[in-house]
């Protein structure tokens, strides 16, 4: 069993809120997670699964059957099922206020999820668990991490066409059960090619004008579908950096999708053989090392790309608790270099410290306070 990054802080969580969320994407391993901490808890738990006939029969009267659990935990899976319960939950909390009261799992952001914020207020904290990092599959299968992904069916699959075979079902379900379930209604075929133009420019500006053209329909409907992926934890939004310096800055974001293995299932790709030979290689290993970052920054941080019209660049830019920047290259290469615009870039937003993160071994340092940084020591951008 891997452990998970988040199980302290949820445990941590537990015992200060009364209502704890683990949101994250279908399969990403929110129930084995819950069913870990539930380990670890010594009062009573019960385990309500949406998906289930059975337990929703008990939930025919919520108020009846959840009130009687006053010094146990609660665990709702799959809470977005039924929305519904949120503001009896809160009720519920209201009148007994202690910690781990509710433990809620849900497959879309909050905000998708109706009223979740609004109804539980000052009462819940949200952990997003997503698939599997380097961090806790460790430094010998990166390869495998990158090719596969890290949703933990694909990852641990007995081969590379399991893994395939597993993402493929994925995406199936993903777009004919899990969306509609959300009160979506879109055509499946449709968000399917919008998915996969999205592949296609993996990494690049977002252009909404041009892919509405592609797919015959407006630019709303395609904003619309990003915005279905991005809250259901498909895909991500990379915002550009702004500051107050006297440049012509990129306004656009670049959209990644979020896993690897996914990205190489909509490309077609089954091996490693055939993803070092891709042209999508390098934006394929820029998106896997941004998630990997992404996923390592503590509370307080956050994170932006930067791009102005003159050509200065920075793949990825955090901004720590204080407000300085760190500037992160990513390059899929045995030998990275840094070009003009990097440097250019570092130069306009007076960096105080830079990486040039790339697949090799050796970390060593590149000039003007930047470290060429080996992938298994992405610790090392936020210490």
């Amino acid at each position: 069993m891997i452990k998970r990054r988040i199980q302290g802080a949820v445990e941590t969580s537990l015992r200060k809120y009364p209502v704890v969320g683990i949101i994250g994407s279908r399969q990403a391993g929110k129930t084995t997670l819950a069913k870990m901490i539930r380990k670890g808890i010594s009062k009573k738990v019960i385990y309500l699964d949406l998906e289930l006939p059975s337990d929703l029969n008990k939930l025919h009267d919520p108020e009846l059957y959840l009130g009687q659990f006053t010094d146990a935990l609660v665990v709702i899976d799959e809470i977005q099922r039924m929305p519904s319960l949120f503001p009896l939950i809160r009720a519920l909390v209201d009148r007994k206020r202690t910690g781990g009261r509710f433990l809620i799992l849900g497959s879309a952001s909050p905000e998708l999820i109706k009223h979740s914020s609004e109804s539980l207020a000052g009462r819940i904290i949200y952990h997003e668990l997503s698939p599997f990092s380097i961090h806790e599959t460790g430094n010998k299968n990166i390869r495998q991490l990158w090719l596969r992904g890290g949703y933990p069916l694909s990852y641990l699959a007995e081969s590379s066409e399991d893994s395939f075979s597993w993402r493929e079902a994925f995406i199936k379900t993903y777009l004919e059960m899990d969306i509609p379930q959300l009160g979506i209604r879109v055509p499946s075929a449709q968000l399917r090619r919008f998915w996969t133009m999205l592949a296609h420019s993996h990494g690049h500006l977002w252009n909404a004008s041009q892919i509405a053209g592609s797919l015959g329909v407006s630019a709303p409907t395609v904003r619309s579908y990003l915005d279905i992926l991005e809250e259901t934890f498909i895909v991500r939004r990379l915002q550009p950096y702004y500051s107050n310096i006297k440049k012509r800055l990129i306004k656009a974001p670049k959209v990644y999708i979020r896993d690897s293995g996914i990205l190489h299932s909509l490309l077609r790709i089954g091996d490693l053989e055939d993803l070092t030979g891709n042209p999508s290689v390098g934006r394929s290993w820029e998106g896997f090392v941004v998630e990997q970052i992404i996923g390592l920054l503590p509370e307080g941080w956050s994170y932006f790309f930067y791009r102005t019209g003159a050509g200065a660049e920075i793949d990825v830019l955090l901004v720590d608790k204080k407000n300085r920047p760190i500037a992160v290259e990513i390059k899929y290469s045995a030998s990275p270099k840094a070009e003009r615009g990097f440097w250019n870039a570092l130069e306009d937003l007076s960096c105080r410290k830079a990486f040039i993160v790339y697949p090799g071994e050796e970390t060593y340092p590149s000039g003007r306070n930047t470290v060429t940084l080996s992938v298994k020591e992405l610790n090392k951008i936020i210490e």
